[in-house]
């Protein structure tokens, strides 16, 4: 794996995607299209960007052959709390491999396209056994409360592996944007997930996250959807922030990040340098792909794909 050096037309309707970008200016607020304080930065994650896994469903994903979906199983009593199980062929004690989607913290679907289809194209085939998962989201949900719904979807997942022919011991977490700023947060700090009934996993694979220091983020200038998610308390920012929560070595990490994003990279490479420092191995994978690139096409043929594999692998060995 080569990783970074440092510690580890036709009519006139609306596409889908401009929809989506409308929907999130609106969930930001007016303000979305003012600069100032909250204006964009070079390298941020904009409104826009995040939409190769935040929009509804797309229709029905091929499976591959011999392979098997658990549709919206509940993992708690809310409507949002519901997660899809893709099975391989005859899973044996098979590793598990959890989504989180992104959207801002405030859209989303697990059955996007674009959050599912070349990761189960790859990985079901090689004996993986793939969840996706919905969340609670904004604005009657926040990142803090939505963490609690990974992890409640984590110990779900955990309890119930073996009926699935999963072995609980061998589960991956992976998010992209918003969903790896939640995977990033538990990995940060597993008590969040302790005390929901999970327990411990194999390792955190990070999609090019939007917030892995949200106090960073929050004193400069940035999008007002930061503002929707996280406020204006800074107790909350540094709460709600994986490298403010990391006081001790994480299970290993990967943590993707998009080098035509100014700040994505910097802000890896610093969590990596202070797990690293307390004995963790977080490795920083930089890729020249976009910040949706990176979820959409993994899983396709590829270095990028090559390396993540071949995390996932030392991970889930027996």
């Amino acid at each position: 794996m080569t990783v970074d050096p440092s510690p580890l037309a036709g009519d006139r309707r609306l596409s889908r995607r401009t929809i989506m970008a409308i929907a999130v200016v609106l969930l930001a607020g007016p303000q979305a299209l003012a600069q100032g304080r909250t204006g964009s930065r070079p390298g941020a994650v904009s409104p826009a960007s995040d939409l190769d896994d935040a929009g509804g469903r797309d229709g029905p994903i091929a499976l591959p052959a011999g392979s098997r979906l658990l549709r919206d199983v509940a993992y708690g009593a809310d409507p949002a709390q519901r997660m899809d199980i893709y099975l391989p062929a005859q899973p044996r004690a098979a590793p598990i491999l959890l989504m989180v989607h992104g959207g801002g913290w405030a859209i989303g679907d697990k059955a996007s396209a674009g959050v599912v289809a070349n990761k189960i194209a790859r990985w079901l085939p090689e004996g993986f056994i793939f969840v996706s998962i919905n969340y609670r989201l904004l604005p009657g949900t926040g990142p803090l409360g939505q963490a609690d719904d990974v992890a409640r979807a984590l110990a779900a997942a955990q309890s119930r592996a073996p009926s699935w022919g999963g072995d609980p011991a061998r589960l991956v977490l992976m998010g992209h944007s918003a969903g790896a700023h939640l995977v990033a947060l538990l990995a940060a700090d597993p008590a969040i997930a302790a005390r929901q009934g999970a327990t411990p996993w194999r390792g955190t694979v990070a999609l090019d996250s939007a917030a892995l220091d949200v106090v960073e983020i929050m004193n400069a200038r940035h999008f007002p959807l930061y503002d929707r998610a996280f406020g204006s308390d800074p107790a909350v920012w540094r709460k709600a922030s994986p490298i403010h929560r990391l006081t001790s070595a994480p299970s290993p990490m990967l943590l993707v990040c998009s080098s035509q994003r100014a700040n994505a990279c910097p802000q890896a490479r610093a969590f990596a340098a202070k797990a690293n420092g307390m004995g963790g191995r977080v490795m920083v994978l930089p890729v020249a792909l976009s910040h949706g690139e990176i979820n959409r096409t993994l899983g396709l043929p590829g270095s990028y794909t090559t390396d993540v594999d071949a995390f996932l692998r030392r991970l889930a060995a027996r």
